[in-house]
């Protein structure tokens, strides 16, 4: 289950923003000054093979790898990038989703949810 970190570092001028997690799943949220989810990020599968899905307010949806930075043998890890990927299975994330995450804040999950189901099915076949 979902569980939110508590006393997230905020950045000043980039909004409110809270955090949860699992062993799946991370889920970061940005509001703006009322409060109000502006955007999201998604990362899953964070054990193997991790992609992130975002949304934001202004710019839509992204779908992207997360590349680690530690492919490189006998080089120190390099900073974590997202770099885009293919197709994003929304109705199977946004299932896992919905069961990890009842012990969140209801508008919170349910937001969410309503987003990753409302995924454009042309990005699915463009990427």
């Amino acid at each position: 289950m979902l569980s939110e970190i508590r006393n997230v570092h905020q950045i000043p001028g980039e909004g409110y923003r809270c955090w949860f997690t699992n062993t799946f799943f991370d889920l970061i949220t940005w509001y703006n000054d009322q409060r109000i989810i502006k955007g999201f990020q998604l990362c899953y599968n964070k054990n193997d093979d991790e992609h992130a899905v975002t949304w934001h307010k202004d710019s839509g949806f992204s779908h992207t790898e997360v590349d680690n930075g530690e492919d490189e043998l006998h080089f120190y890890k390099m900073t974590p990038i997202l770099i885009s990927d293919g197709i994003f299975e929304n109705k199977k994330i946004a299932e896992k989703f919905q069961k990890e995450s009842q012990r969140i804040d209801p508008d919170i999950a349910s937001f969410v949810l309503e987003k990753l189901m409302a995924y454009p099915m042309s990005k699915n076949r463009e990427m």
